[in-house]
């Protein structure tokens, strides 16, 4: 797994759309990037709706969700539940093995990496409540001083 201080991996994937990503992309700003397991299950609906409700709070904040499934599919999520952040769609599980989160099943594990404007690994959530994870992400990247 990617520890803290590691900078933000230079990978390319592709969004809910089928744009490419490029996660250096993302330096410049604070980063949120989550993983997990699949979509359409009930704790990662909640915690994906989680991040939705309060993406009004994640001022300048890059919310980007990642887990194995394919643009088809996170397609379907980001519509059925109105998301208002990017999904990756990790169907070759390049950007679970990259972080380090891939599970020997084929899925991500549930883990949250934050990352400073500098593209610097600030924290890890490697035990994660989907239930209230965005209020839990927000209070630690103000801890952090990153707001």
């Amino acid at each position: 797994m990617l520890k803290v201080g590691a900078q933000i991996p230079e990978i390319v994937a592709l969004d809910q759309n089928g744009e490419k990503i490029n996660f250096r992309d993302f330096v410049g700003k604070v980063t949120v990037i989550y993983f997990y397991p699949k979509d359409f299950t009930p704790g990662c609906t909640k915690e994906a709706c989680s991040f939705r409700d309060n993406m009004g709070r994640f001022k300048d904040i890059n919310v980007v969700g990642v887990s194995v499934q394919d643009i088809d599919s996170h397609k379907r999520f980001y519509l059925t539940h109105s998301l208002n952040f990017t999904l990756i769609a990790d169907y070759d599980k390049k950007v679970s093995e990259t972080f380090g989160v891939l599970r020997p099943s084929g899925v991500a594990e549930r883990v949250t990496f934050i990352f400073d404007k500098e593209g610097i690994l600030r924290y890890v959530f490697d035990k994660v409540n989907p239930e209230n994870h965005a209020e839990e992400v927000l209070a630690k990247i103000e801890e952090l001083g990153l707001m």
